[in-house]
C-alpha cells in the first residue's frame, strides 16, 4: 500500500522532499501559500493546494489524522506558522509529524507543542560535510540517534589483503561492517566474517560516533 504523506512548505528543501518522495511511489499532498511553488510541484505530488496551512479550518478538510506522515517544512520561511501547524496536525490527530526547525530554540518549542521528530536539514548536512572535510576517506554519514552513525568510507591501506575476521573492527573500534562495495567491481555484498578487504574497497559500517575517525586515523598512511 502507498504511502500517504503531506508536506506543507514547498522551498528548496520541501520541494526536494516531494520529489524524492514521489520517486519512491508514495502519495503525496503538498501545500503552500505560493501558487508558483505549488505549480512546480504539481509535477510531482499527486495532490497540491495553495492554501495557508495555519487555517484551522482548511487544515482539517485535508484530514491530517488520514496521512501516513505529516511534513510541516515552513521553517525557512515562518517560525510561527510552523509551530502552529505542527500544533493544528497534533490536535487534528495526525499520527506521525515531522517539523523543520531554524534553531535550538524553535527546535524545542516544536517539541513542545507535538512534533514527533524535529529536523534542521542544514545542521545535519554540515555535520556530516564537516567530517568529510576532515578524514578525505569518508564518504558519507547518517545520524542512527544520539550515539551511532553509519558511515561510508573508503578501506584503509593497511587493510588490504586482510579479513574482517583478523581486524576484529568490532572489538578494537566498536563498529560492525554490515556491506562492502568492491573496488574493482562494483558490487555491493553484505559483509561476510572471512570477508577480504582489497584497497579502496568501501565499507559501510555501525559504529559509535568518533570511531570512523578514530580508526582512519590511526591507520593513515604517511605522504
Amino acid at each position: 500500500m502507498r504511502k500517504q504523506i503531506m508536506v506543507i512548505g514547498l522551498g528548496q528543501f520541501g520541494m526536494g522532499l516531494i520529489k524524492t518522495l514521489a520517486k519512491k511511489n508514495a502519495e503525496v499532498i503538498a501545500l503552500d501559500v505560493d501558487q508558483k511553488k505549488v505549480q512546480m510541484a504539481s509535477a510531482y505530488a499527486a495532490q497540491v493546494l495553495c492554501c495557508d496551512a495555519t487555517d484551522e479550518d482548511m487544515l482539517r478538510q485535508l484530514n491530517p489524522a488520514s496521512r501516513d506522515v505529516c511534513i510541516c517544512a515552513t521553517g525557512d520561511q515562518s517560525k510561527e506558522a510552523a509551530i502552529i501547524c505542527t500544533a493544528l496536525l497534533k490536535q487534528m490527530g495526525a499520527r506521525r509529524v515531522i517539523a523543520r526547525a531554524n534553531d535550538e530554540l524553535h527546535a524545542r518549542i516544536l517539541s513542545l507543542v507535538g512534533a514527533d521528530e524535529v529536523i534542521n536539514p542544514e545542521w545535519a548536512f554540515g555535520e556530516r560535510f564537516a567530517n568529510r572535510v576532515i578524514n578525505e576517506a569518508i564518504l558519507e554519514e547518517m545520524s542512527l540517534g544520539s550515539d551511532l552513525v553509519v558511515t561510508e568510507f573508503k578501506t584503509p591501506g593497511a587493510f588490504a589483503n586482510k579479513s574482517l575476521l583478523d581486524l576484529n573492527l568490532r572489538r578494537r573500534y566498536e563498529m560492525t561492517v554490515v556491506a562492502i562495495r568492491a573496488a574493482q567491481s562494483g558490487q555491493v555484498k553484505l559483509a561476510q566474517p572471512e570477508e577480504v578487504l582489497h584497497r579502496d574497497d568501501i565499507l559501510v559500517v555501525v559504529s559509535t560516533i568518533g570511531s570512523v575517525s578514530r580508526l582512519l586515523d590511526e591507520t593513515k598512511e604517511p605522504r
